[in-house]
């Protein structure tokens, strides 16, 4: 295996005008020695002191700018590994620390990270370059820190090199979670995702809805504005604006961006919530300016600053208007009281920020408890001389709670947490091994320790009953859901409209688009179908045009009618070719309205002739006198025709239909014709069965009239047909779902299209090819004679009957003359009717039915 060894030097300069760090271990803030070292990040300096725009040289300059609440922090990870080491957890084996200060600046924490991956027992200067860290041994088995995500995320990315554990107590950005790129980081506490849809649901619930953001211009920032900006939309919450701050105090740009920002706050007025995702110097400046300007609103807290003491010794901080917070949960305080209340015990000759601490505290001795936050502040932009110990002794004992008052419960806890959670780690890898010798285990061994085993992709963290956060279940990600990282939080949801994922997805999959294609094994059924329809329909055309002079093409309407039929049963077949396909706008404009228009026009052709059969065999005088005015056949067909084509324009017109995809269903988009009106739908099809309807009364009234030229009984079962078909299809209809639905319609439409074709045309064919001698002129005059001396004996004998009936009441009353006059009338339309027939077949003298009516048949 290759090995290269790289000699690093110090990573400050050596001149004698840079005195903070002139050898290595200038650098370190604090440590102790120990069997295992554990490395600390926290920012307890503000920013670096330069007096120039941006760097010049590789040099790391003093820090200044002395944070109270972060040097509380690096106190609670050695007081935590304090508690572990005088605990019985590692008998035998002491924890010992390096910590350095990050002055809030990516580039210091990079270069302690080097500090860190410096290789055991040697110079701290020398990092080994290997192609497998597999056996190497750096200084530090795991870091601790550090607080601020921008800074997490750099120095993640190094440790990444050795897998060594890095575990932070407050770095909360989301895009930590992902284990592919940040493999050997830790956290104590929950992502921006959670605190981010906490804040959405706040403001939700509150009634907000028109709120302004302010974050800082880094990675923290921007993660924690999208991730926000996506939970309040939701949330139907609007974001009126987003304003950001450079996120290093060493900016010089950073006044003039924070009265822009105020500025922005003032113009929008309507604006009385804004949430604010900065560090705590950024809120004490954009506060403190705040008040100036008489600014009061509703401010939403993240993590990094809801409960920061420094923010509520702002002068009048009260009127910068109300504060609504989130924070860590908290935990037992009172080991850690006892601490900071003997701190002026504590050894600080490895410890510069305790003695700066205390010089600090000597400088502002006799300041107000009030103003003492302030005067640390001031004082630490500039060089203090180092005090006595009795000096020191006696100004921790004046001031003993000040400390306590700045402390932060939630961030205390969590860093008492990671060093508890290392500690648990180590204790593991040391139940078989010497662990007092450091070349025990690497560092990326405790990855391996922990108390649950790393969720998969497609899988999510469900916490347990167990009071440790580490100890978690795997749980497969639900529908519709997926996570494509390791030990993921939560699910993340794809989008339903266009998307879809299966139980355990590692991402999301586009829907597929569905339709009735021309491919589809149903379509091309109903296609086939529809082809032989229309062959039946030109056959049809073709055998009664070859028969135009027979009386069964004759008494059918003529050809003109026949023709007109066929054309309608022609479109019928053609518009279910509409159905199928990708629906387009045109497709689904034309189906619906050339079914309909065809169908009715069929039904109106159809109507007359039943009505024209009931008129030419009708003997009884009052109802052939209201047939004649009724039986109006172009005025009939264009009347009902043209009520079905006003339907359709208006419902072109008003509600057309369209295309619509459906998203309902989880895997498929279902691209389908959406009618546009259901009334209008409805009234379509209602107007057509009330046609058929009335033509299937008419044509129930003729069914008895002479069996081979007559067609009404034949209509009677083609509407039947269509009645039950388009019954059936109301239910079918309303419960079939998906890209099939147009082929339930396709199939009524079949269905009443045959069944009206069959019963009207295929009787008369079968005797045109099949029953030539009775399709002649004589046998059809034979039949008429046949059925017209059936109807005239028929009425005769009933009136017969009915005159015998009453013969006694005729002799008392005078009224029953009538009857014996109907019985005449009787006779003497039965001899009509017979000299009809006779006549025709120059058998007989006479006609047995008028001139007309015949035509007419």
């Amino acid at each position: 295996m290759a090995l290269l060894i790289i000699p690093m030097t110090c990573f400050g300069s050596t001149l004698a005008t840079s005195p903070p760090c002139q050898t290595p271990d200038d650098f370190v803030a604090a440590t102790s020695p120990g069997h295992i070292m554990i490395g600390g990040l926290f920012a307890i300096h503000e920013k670096m002191l330069s007096s120039e725009d941006y760097p010049r040289r590789p040099e790391i300059q003093k820090c200044v700018g002395f944070e109270i609440s972060i040097f509380l922090q690096a106190l609670a990870m050695i007081h935590s590994i304090e508690m572990i080491n005088n605990s019985p957890l590692l008998s035998g084996v002491t924890l010992g620390y390096e910590i350095y200060d990050t002055c809030t600046e990516v580039t210091v924490a990079m270069a302690a990270t080097l500090r860190f991956l410096s290789k055991l027992n040697c110079s701290r200067e020398i990092v080994e370059f290997k192609c497998d860290y597999s056996s190497y041994m750096p200084r530090v088995k795991a870091v601790i820190g550090a607080g601020y995500s921008e800074i997490t995320m750099a120095v993640s990315r190094m440790l990444n090199l050795q897998l060594m554990p890095q575990v932070s107590y407050e770095s909360t950005a989301e895009i930590l979670s992902d284990k592919i790129r940040f493999p050997s980081f830790l956290r104590t506490v929950p992502s921006d995702f959670y605190q981010t849809k906490a804040m959405a649901h706040l403001i939700q619930k509150s009634g907000w809805n028109w709120v302004g953001i302010i974050a800082t211009d880094d990675d923290y920032g921007r993660l924690a504005l999208n991730t926000f900006a996506v939970q309040t939309a939701a949330n139907n919450v609007c974001i009126a604006f987003k304003e950001v701050l450079p996120a290093f105090l060493s900016d010089n740009t950073i006044e003039v961006r924070i009265n822009e920002t105020l500025e922005k706050i003032i113009a929008e007025a309507q604006v009385n919530v804004i949430v604010v995702f900065l560090r705590q110097f950024h809120v004490f400046n954009l506060f403190s300016k705040a008040i100036e300007r008489n600014i009061n609103k509703i401010w939403i807290a993240s993590d990094n600053w809801s409960t920061a003491t420094k923010i509520t010794t702002i002068p009048n901080v009260k009127r910068i208007g109300k504060v609504v917070g989130f924070t860590f949960r908290r935990g037992n305080m009172s080991s850690f009281h006892s601490f900071l209340q003997n701190l002026h015990i504590f050894p600080s000759e490895n410890n510069k920020p305790l003695r700066e601490y205390a010089m600090l505290l000597s400088a502002c001795a006799y300041v107000k408890d009030s103003d003492l936050s302030q005067c640390i502040s001031n004082h630490s932009q500039g060089t203090l001389a180092y005090k006595a110990n009795e000096d020191i002794e006696r100004n921790f004992s004046l001031r003993n709670d000040f400390l306590w008052d700045y402390t932060e419960p939630g961030l205390v806890h969590s860093i008492q947490l990671a060093v508890r959670a290392l500690g648990y780690a180590i204790r593991d890898l040391c139940q078989a091994r010497d662990c007092q010798n450091p070349n025990a285990f690497q560092p990326w061994e405790q990855i391996q320790s922990k108390c649950s085993k790393e969720c998969s992709p497609g899988q999510m963290k469900k916490t347990t009953r167990s009071q440790h956060i580490c100890c978690y279940e795997c749980v497969n990600c639900p529908e519709n859901h997926y996570s494509n990282q390791t030990d993921m939080d939560h699910c993340l949801l794809c989008n339903n409209e266009t998307h879809w994922a299966p139980v355990r997805s590692t991402r999301c999959f586009e829907k597929e688009v569905e339709y009735l294609n021309w491919n589809d094994s149903l379509a091309i059924l109903l296609l086939a179908l529809s082809l032989l329809g229309i062959l039946f329909v030109l056959a049809i055309g073709i055998i009664f045009t070859r028969n135009l002079n027979t009386p069964v093409v004759k008494s059918s309407g003529g050809l003109l009618v026949c023709y007109v039929i066929l054309l309608c049963h022609f479109l019928n077949f053609a518009s279910t070719g509409f159905f199928i396909g990708e629906p387009q706008d045109f497709t689904c404009k034309t189906r619906q309205t050339l079914f309909g228009v065809s169908f009715t026009l069929c039904i109106s052709c159809i109507l007359m002739k039943s009505l024209k059969i009931l008129l030419a065999f009708s003997f009884d005088p009052k109802l052939q006198n209201f047939l004649k005015c009724l039986y109006k056949p172009i005025l009939i067909i264009f009347t009902c025709t043209g009520i079905q084509v006003v339907i359709c324009t208006i419902w072109l017109i008003f509600a057309a239909p369209a295309v619509e995809e459906n998203v309902s269903l989880p895997r498929v988009i279902i691209l389908e014709c959406e009618e546009g009106s259901v009334l209008a739908f409805g009234t379509m099809l209602g107007y057509i069965a009330i046609l058929a309807f009335i033509c299937f009364i008419f044509a129930f009234k003729g069914r008895k009239l002479p069996e081979h030229y007559n067609e009404a009984k034949f209509i009677t079962f083609g509407m039947l047909i269509y009645f039950i078909a388009w019954i059936t299809f109301i239910p079918v209809y309303a419960t079939t779902f998906g890209k099939y639905l147009p082929a339930v319609e396709i199939i009524v439409i079949l269905i009443s299209n045959y069944g009206i074709l069959c019963c009207t045309f295929f009787p008369k064919c079968y005797v045109i090819l099949c029953k030539q001698e009775t399709n002649t002129k004589s046998a059809f005059l034979k039949m008429i004679y046949s059925y017209s001396s059936h109807a005239a004996s028929s009425l005769a004998i009933s009136h017969v009957s009915l005159d015998s009936t009453n013969s006694s009441i005729t002799m008392t009353d005078p009224s029953s003359g009538g009857r014996s006059a109907a019985w005449q009338e009787g006779k003497d339309l039965q001899a009509q009717a017979f000299a009809h027939i006779c006549r025709e077949n120059a058998t007989c003298v006479s006609k047995i039915l008028p001139r007309k009516r015949i035509s007419s048949i």
